[in-house]
């Protein structure tokens, strides 16, 4: 590990002292993360478990077969790692190792001591202030633990493919990797979080997700630009392509690309981020207090809000099966007699079926 002793970042930015992962974490990666962390007994085994065993391997072989950074080796990149620990208030920070691999990638490991290892391909396609983002995120997995509970929850799952014998078991086993894998993609989102707290740099944070997905050649791409592709990507065009998103993210442990770049921005302009830029954030002499049952209540109050804000026609279709199933038989109608209700009883002409659907 590395000490963080006094050592003030390279460009003035706000200092969080005290700061709970609570205040960037998402709601539905929170919630989980507060209730597992009750379960102090499981998870204290899993790393000295791990601690043993595992995580000496992985430690030794980059060692072995990486570059540590240090003041002597890629000491610029020591230093942000160092400076993400000043401003998140971490007395102790991972260590961080460079590998040589082309593919552009960074990543946390470990769960006694977790360390940070990131690509020669992330390090070639960044700027600085890019990467200094890429390594707060990777240090907010650190701080909120993600690797230790992540672990612990692939080891249940572990468990529960052994009674895929029993009738129905294979649906639940489904069921289960579903639910984990959309909390890694809310977990992502929480480190995108931490990483802005860390550079406090939108446009840098937002321009590392968009290289991600594009590539170096920044003079061709523009963030505003990436921005409207992530509006139009979310309205979609109608429930086809509503129903193929959800098929294409359901397998996924990351969120897309445009995803975390619209998510990130909307947070950047919340209430709650300028709360915390202004010290009013959660302490983490407040964290055993914590309510599970309020998180949870969190959690599910942002996905009814993400439904209901949502511009994607099938959120639309769920808005409406919420509100009644009339109002879905009236929309499905509509949409297959090309009828419009709203429009003074005409028969409807060519345009109308694709504007119900827009508005929905």
């Amino acid at each position: 590990m590395t000490d963080t002793t006094a050592k003030t970042p390279s460009r003035r930015r706000q200092r969080f002292p005290e700061i709970s992962t609570r205040a960037w974490e998402h709601p539905a990666d929170r919630s989980a993360l507060v209730a597992l962390r009750r379960l102090t007994g499981f998870d204290d085994v899993l790393k000295k478990l791990a601690g043993l065993v595992s995580e000496r391997a992985i430690r030794l072989m980059f060692l072995a077969t990486a570059v540590k950074t240090s003041e002597r080796q890629f000491p610029e990149l020591y230093d942000m790692v160092r400076d993400a620990g000043y401003v998140l208030d971490l007395e102790k920070v991972p260590d961080l190792y460079v590998t040589q691999d082309p593919t552009v990638n960074a990543y946390t490991i470990g769960i006694d001591t977790p360390i940070i290892v990131i690509t020669s391909g992330l390090v070639e396609l960044l700027d600085e202030e890019e990467l200094r983002a890429v390594i707060g995120h990777e240090v907010g997995h650190a701080m909120s633990g993600h690797a230790v509970y992540r672990t612990m929850m692939l080891i249940l799952t572990n468990i529960a493919t052994r009674i895929a014998w029993v009738p129905l078991g294979n649906l639940a086993i489904m069921a289960i990797v579903t639910a984990l894998k959309e909390w890694f993609r809310k977990a992502e989102l929480s480190s995108d979080r931490a990483g802005l707290l860390a550079g406090q740099d939108l446009q840098a944070s937002m321009r590392a997700l968009m290289k991600l997905a594009g590539g170096h050649n920044l003079a061709e791409m523009n963030v505003d630009a990436f921005l409207e592709q992530a509006d139009e990507y979310e309205k979609a065009g109608d429930l086809r392509d509503g129903v193929l998103k959800l098929l294409q993210v359901l397998p996924q442990s990351h969120p897309f690309a445009v995803v975390r770049v619209a998510q990130l921005k909307k947070w950047a302009e919340s209430d709650e981020y300028r709360s915390i830029l202004a010290g009013a954030y959660p302490r983490r002499t407040d964290d055993p207090d914590t309510s599970v049952t309020e998180q949870w209540k969190a959690a599910a109050d942002h996905y009814t809000t993400s439904v209901k804000e949502s511009k994607d026609p099938l959120m639309g279709l769920i808005r409406d099966v919420a509100g009644g199933a009339a109002t879905v038989g009236g929309k499905l109608r509509d949409t297959f007699t090309g009828a419009s209700r709203g429009n003074g009883g005409g028969s409807g002409n060519g345009g109308s079926p694709s504007k119900d659907s827009s508005d929905s």
